[in-house]
């Protein structure tokens, strides 16, 4: 497998299995205006066919190590971003059924965390200097292949916060995290941007937008954002990644 782009996936010779179809199949409706999804800047980059995917058809240790090969080939890539907002292609890693199936949210979160650690455990460079390395420490995040990430679990079996249930798989929603910093910063412009799509969330999802949605640049705790719950109960819990390198 390979990162795959938008055009690729959607064009009618695509030659995969058909389960990748039904991930774009089940995006297009969230992310196709007047839908309301919160991100705007997914349903941007949706639009103009710029969203690119990563499909994991096992979750073996041969499946997991061509998706670390593949997630590193689409940061290499995206380290060449020219950092206009409107040329910003997101990573969409879709698991298969086989390879990703809870019974509940906490078991999708659970399976998300597994996956990241074999990122941690197999990262082929260092832990990047100036990045906390304590989960609950102020400017900490993922890292990989020498970049800082932010992943956004998405999974079918949230309720009620819709904007996090983009269809019939797991997904990862993924960005290296300088293009938050670019587009929603601790700016005045940038505190807008993150209010316009927090309120957008609150009214797509019925309820008020997760209250572990911060800020990194003001050293809000990051983690957490990753995996959020279907309710506004405060959390208290542990980081499940363990740091090791």
């Amino acid at each position: 497998m390979t990162v795959i782009a938008q055009d690729i996936l959607t064009g009618p010779d695509y030659p995969g299995p058909a389960w990748h179809r039904e991930v774009a199949d089940d995006l297009a409706p969230r992310l196709t205006p007047p839908s309301g999804f919160p991100c705007t800047f997914s349903q941007n980059a949706f639009r103009r066919g710029l969203v690119d995917f990563i499909f994991v058809e096992r979750r073996d240790a041969e499946g997991l190590a061509q998706l670390r090969a593949d997630l590193a080939a689409y940061l290499a890539d995206a380290a060449t971003w020219d950092g206009q907002v409107n040329t910003a292609r997101p990573l969409v890693i879709a698991f298969s059924q086989t390879a990703a199936r809870a019974d509940d949210l906490a078991g999708y979160h659970r399976i998300g965390w597994e996956v990241l650690q074999d990122w941690h455990d197999h990262d082929p460079a260092p832990w990047p200097e100036g990045v906390a390395r304590d989960p609950h420490a102020p400017f900490w995040s993922m890292c990989f292949a020498g970049t800082q990430i932010f992943v956004n679990f998405s999974a079918p079996a949230h309720d009620r916060r819709k904007s996090r249930n983009l269809g019939r798989h797991f997904l990862f929603i993924l960005n290296p995290r300088e293009r938050f910093d670019r587009v929603a910063g601790d700016t005045p412009e940038g505190q807008r941007v993150r209010q316009v799509i927090r309120d957008r969330a609150a009214a797509y999802d019925g309820i008020p937008h997760a209250p572990e949605l911060g800020s990194y640049q003001k050293g809000e705790i990051e983690w957490w954002q990753y995996g959020v719950s279907d309710d506004n109960n405060p959390r208290t819990n542990r980081c499940p990644l363990k740091m090791r390198r």
